[in-house]
């Protein structure tokens, strides 16, 4: 639990994330982890379908360049799991989604307003 909480939180001069391939995640595994990198740009693949309590909460809140994220994600239910997980990120952007995903929300919990959604092929 916990294992990458806030790995690079702040660290401003980010500009490519690492990989993070893991399908299956614990509570809180990525929580706040970018945290703050307000040079990223893309989010590194996110290639698990259920997600963990709080395992995306604020993982990307103040990267304020971010404008791509691709979220295979298609349980998200468990607590906190993506609570203000894009807060302040930018205000035009692209979300990718497994294409049979129907519950994201709108927001900084959820897909940010202003953003095009796809579905992933």
């Amino acid at each position: 639990d916990g294992c990458y909480f806030n790995m690079f939180y702040g660290c401003t001069s980010l500009t490519t994330a690492p990989s993070l391939p893991a399908e299956t995640l614990a509570d809180g595994c990525y929580c706040n982890m970018f945290s703050g990198c307000t040079t990223l740009t893309t989010a590194p693949e996110l290639k698990a379908t259920t997600l963990a309590e709080f395992c995306y909460a604020s993982m990307f809140s103040g990267c304020t360049s971010l404008n791509y994220v691709k979220c295979l994600a298609t349980e998200i239910s468990s607590a906190y799991c993506t609570d203000e997980w894009l807060e302040d990120v930018s205000t035009s952007g692209t979300f990718v989604k497994a294409e049979n995903m129907t519950s994201w929300e709108s927001g900084a919990s959820g897909i940010p307003s202003g953003w095009t959604v796809v579905d992933a092929e």
